[in-house]
Formats: C-alpha cells, structure tokens, sequence
C-alpha cells in the first residue's frame, strides 16, 4: 500500500466532510463540529490553504484520502516547537498507515519550519495513538493528571516528544 500526503484542496471538501463525520471521537478534540458541514470542509481547508504556521494534510493510502494529519508551529517562546494531530477513518486504522504518515509529515515539519522538536498530546487511554507516536521517535515526557475535558469525559494527558537530531548537536538539552 502507498502512503502519501497532500495539501487539501477544495476539491477535497467531500472527503473531508465523509471523514469528519465517519471519526470516531472518543479521543478526538471536541472542537471539531458535529455534524461536519461541507461549509466546515471548505473554511477548514481554506483556512489551512492560508497559514504560514501549520502544515495540514490530507493523508492518502493508495491515492484514497483516509485521514488527516497536522502540525502547527507554536509561538514565541516555543517557536522551535511544533504539535501534531491526526486521525485516520477507523476502517483503514491498525494498518500501519498514520505511522507512515506522522513520519512523512514529521520530516516535512522539521525541514519546512526549521523546528527543533514536535510534542504530541495523547489522551492516557488511546494506546493506538501513543503506539504511532512512539513507532516514530517520540518520547513520553510526562503525563499531566486530570487536565483535559473532551465530550464531558476527563483525561489523563500524555505529552510526547520528538528531537530533531541535528537540532543542537553538541549543546546540552
């Protein structure tokens, strides 16, 4: 199976909009509306189309769009940082796909912005997430207690992290 990335187009606003509504939420941010509207595909993928920040693409296994993968710079003093989100369409998740693709995107993401590291912030529970993240380089830094409310439901919060490796070579981190 071929695993790519693309920057969303409008043309993509269907897909976007079947995605969005086929995810399974339960470890999902509770920011993204439900239903999903077209009108939402179009702004998301206008929106991302603009941003000099973030990288937003739509992950393809054999050319099909089957999920979506992010990374957006941080600011000021954590310029150097960029965090990551995803989600793949549960009928084509344990295939090895978002792990191909968080390392496409994390190579994209240290070249393009010049980043030294990216977090992931993972709910405790969702191991399929925290597998992909640490199939990847990342590494658990901690888990913040009680700190995220998603669907009324509180979460412990695992903060990953990976380091670019020529990042600060010889300097201590």
């Amino acid at each position: 199976m071929e695993i790519s990335l693309k920057k969303w187009t409008i043309d993509d606003a269907p897909q976007l909009e079947r995605l969005c509504n086929r995810a399974d939420r339960t470890y999902l941010s509770d920011r993204m509306p439900s239903p999903y509207t077209r009108k939402d595909a179009e702004e998301y993928i206008s929106l991302a189309g603009k941003s000099c920040d973030g990288l937003y693409r739509a992950v393809l296994a054999d050319g099909t769009i089957v999920g979506t993968i992010s990374i957006e710079r941080m600011q000021d003093i954590r310029s150097c940082d960029g965090e990551i989100g995803y989600f793949i369409d549960s009928e084509y998740s344990s295939l090895g796909i978002m792990t191909e693709a968080v390392g496409l995107m994390c190579e994209e993401a240290f070249r393009e912005f010049g980043l030294w590291r990216i977090t992931g912030l993972v709910f405790e529970p969702n191991i399929a997430s925290r597998r992909v993240l640490e199939k990847n380089g990342f590494r658990l830094e901690g888990i913040t207690k009680n700190s995220s409310l998603s669907y009324g439901k509180t979460y412990d919060l695992c903060v990953y992290g990976k380091i670019r490796q020529s990042a600060h070579d010889g300097e201590k981190k």
